[in-house]
């Protein structure tokens, strides 16, 4: 039988018998089996890049489970920090209280003691004579008392605490004026009270400034009754902006409100003048 370039199909017809023959050339067998082919190969690497993707997903789904949960460790180690950090700032502040409820002198030896010993002394070596307020006398700030001194429950333990001066409602950036003639011992952060501010008014006489925001003297300088010395803020160990003051008798706090309020209820020309930003 002679070579034919094609292939012959026999159909035959199941009720009249009839045979059909269809010739189907080499050429398409061929290019029908290559099409074939193709068609797997390109399955199969459709396959192979969907299985790939779903790994992927599945590897990202693990992965961002296992970041939520080191998140979630990290937030609780932080509260738990936080929380230890409140506590130790409570632990120093309450330890703070009863050194000067025993009348314990503060532990010398550290920068700032020094700075501030030795702008006292030359102070009292030094004193000028036309400072003549040297007697805390004045509102440092014009705010409603928020925490009188003595007693109190402590807004982050709600323990009794000792409160060595007392809160006057300031919002932030509200000018804090000296309270008497002086020269700054501290400017400074100090633990607590955050930004603070000492003066020392001779004679053992000191008024603290807690909670700045920031500072307008240096330590050395000389002030004035009423002058600006600071800011009023929220740094520290605080609740909301406001600005804590203290007076201080050889070191012991006492009560600043008898002052203020001489300063408040008198009515005379010169304590008017006494107060600037009135």
């Amino acid at each position: 039988m002679p070579h034919q370039p094609y292939f012959v199909v026999v159909l035959a017809h199941s009720l009249h018998g009839r045979l059909r023959r269809i010739h189907i050339p080499h050429k398409v067998i061929y290019a029908g089996f290559v099409f074939s082919v193709l068609s797997f190969v390109v399955m199969l690497a459709f396959l192979s890049s969907y299985l790939r993707m779903s790994w992927k997903v599945a590897h990202y789904n693990s992965l961002r489970q296992e970041v939520n949960s080191l998140r979630t460790k990290y937030q609780e180690l932080q509260r738990v920090t936080n929380q230890k950090n409140e506590q130790l700032a409570t632990l120093e502040n309450f330890a703070g209280e009863v050194s000067v409820a025993y009348g314990l002198k503060r532990k010398p030896g550290t920068s700032s003691d020094v700075v501030t010993s030795t702008i006292s002394a030359l102070y009292h070596n030094y004193p000028k004579q036309y400072q003549l307020h040297v007697r805390p006398s004045l509102w440092p700030v014009e705010g409603r008392l928020m925490s009188p001194f003595g007693g109190r429950t402590d807004p982050f333990s709600g323990e009794g605490a000792i409160h060595t001066g007392v809160d006057l409602e300031a919002a932030m950036g509200t000018a804090v004026h000296a309270a008497a003639d002086g020269i700054i011992v501290q400017a400074g952060w100090e633990g607590g009270y955050g930004r603070l501010i000492i003066i020392d008014h001779g004679n053992g006489v000191q008024t603290y400034y807690g909670h700045l925001s920031s500072f307008i003297v240096v330590p050395g300088q000389e002030v004035r009754r009423g002058d600006v010395i600071a800011r009023s803020g929220a740094s520290g160990r605080v609740t909301s902006p406001h600005l804590h003051y203290e007076v201080r008798m050889g070191g012991t706090p006492v009560n600043p409100y008898p002052y203020m309020a001489k300063s408040a209820s008198s009515g005379t020309a010169r304590e008017q003048k006494d107060l600037p930003f009135d």
